[in-house]
């Protein structure tokens, strides 16, 4: 006998059942197109300044993921940081440069083909217009053996000092001094389980929004800017926090000489109340290396 009731139950099971799996299939759609966000902040362990800075753009604002420099002179300090603060990702900021004029840091090894007549890394990768006088790592017969030696030295005292280590990237962009260079920093990171690479997760550069020739306010404007323009998918943010105070104030080089000016700029868009809230109200997250894993 046909039951009208049963009928019209089964149909509403049906009806219910359609209708959790279209939302359902609809907030997975959606938490794959979502806009997020890497903050990257660079050269932790270079100046006490900018360990602090690098540490409050955490502790109080957007940045996610933050590079070492193991061979910068304030690295004891970074690493004790981090430590304290756990929940910082962190990388380690392969190094082969020595680029500020009143401050500079050697290799961790033994790397005559690396450093200058001082011992002292060479300032820049490539010749640089500022100071064509200076000599320059590509310029010499640098050796592949050292860098990988002076590579392991850095990231193994990393992994030692700081817990959280996730990834490697490369400082003034040294792994590309040459495609072995290259596929050499693969191998470590892949050796050292570091291997996190942006490219091949589909994370793409973020439109560009600083320069030192931009004041502090003009970086917010700038940055909220960039932000409006992002469209769904994943992207990166590298910037260099720092303080405008004497500490800062006596590093540059030639053609750079307002480096602490414009760290504090970018810290103080990085802390930012009306960011922080353009982020919340837009749905975009903020992400790190390791949530790449």
């Amino acid at each position: 006998m046909y039951n009208k009731k049963a009928s019209y139950t089964l149909l509403n099971l049906i009806g219910v059942w359609l209708l959790c799996s279209s939302l359902t299939a609809f907030s997975c759609t959606a938490q794959g197109s979502k806009t997020r966000l890497l903050i990257r902040i660079d050269d932790m362990g270079f100046s006490h300044a900018v360990n602090l800075a690098c540490l409050e753009t955490y502790t109080k604002g957007i940045a996610r993921s933050v590079e070492v420099l193991v061979t910068g002179p304030w690295f004891e300090e970074a690493a004790q940081m981090l430590r304290d603060h756990p929940g910082l990702d962190a990388g380690v900021h392969l190094t082969l440069t020595s680029e500020w004029s009143n401050l500079k840091w050697r290799p961790l090894t033994q790397a005559s083909s690396l450093v200058d007549e001082d011992g002292y890394f060479f300032p820049m990768i490539w010749r640089n217009r500022n100071f064509p006088e200076l000599g320059y790592l590509k310029s010499v017969d640098w050796n592949l053996s050292e860098v990988e030696a002076e590579w392991r030295a850095q990231i193994e005292l990393a992994k030692k000092k700081i817990p959280q280590l996730s990834h490697l990237s490369g400082h003034m962009g040294c792994q590309n001094i040459s495609p072995e260079a290259r596929e050499l920093m693969f191998k470590l990171a892949e050796e050292y389980e570091l291997d996190i690479h942006l490219e091949q997760a589909g994370v793409k550069w973020a439109p560009s929004w600083s320069g030192n020739q931009y004041s502090g306010e003009e970086k917010e404007e700038r940055f909220l800017q960039m932000l409006q323009s992002l469209e769904q998918g994943d992207w990166l943010v590298v910037e260099h926090p720092g303080y405008d105070v004497l500490e800062l104030q006596t590093v540059g080089h030639k053609g750079y000489e307002n480096v602490a000016a414009d760290r504090a700029g970018v810290t103080k868009v990085f802390t930012s109340e009306r960011v922080a809230e353009y982020l919340q109200s837009n749905n975009i997250e903020l992400i790190s290396y390791k949530d790449l894993k």
